[in-house]
């Protein structure tokens, strides 16, 4: 299997990790659980990739996903930039504890 399915269905899950990526984006760091950071860190690695590019048609690509276009500014407009010359690698995943309703694992997901 390629991905976590995380316990919805399909849209919702689309939609759950379109919002958190762009979340990731707007805030810098955002605290979830373990399982839906590790699939956020996959799509947010490959937006700043995006914004690395910055042609017009990394932007339109970006735009597909993310529907805020204020986050999609400013992810080309400062996050691609800050990340010029690394090889990948843009967010780090920091373990905080548990949820104390389900004892879910809690992370900080924010970018490097």
């Amino acid at each position: 299997m390629g991905y976590r399915k995380l316990g919805v269905n399909t849209g919702h899950r689309k939609a759950m990790l379109r919002n958190l990526v762009s979340s990731l984006i707007k805030e810098e760091r955002i605290q979830t659980t373990e399982s839906r950071a590790k699939e956020v860190k996959r799509l947010a690695d490959k937006m700043v990739t995006l914004a690395k590019r910055g042609d017009l048609h990394a932007r339109r690509q970006a735009l597909a996903y993310i529907y805020d276009e204020d986050v999609v500014r400013k992810l080309f407009d400062t996050v691609g930039p800050r990340y010029a010359d690394r090889n990948g690698g843009y967010t780090r995943i920091v373990r905080t504890g548990f949820r104390r309703g389900d004892a879910a694992p809690l992370v900080v997901l924010e970018l490097v």
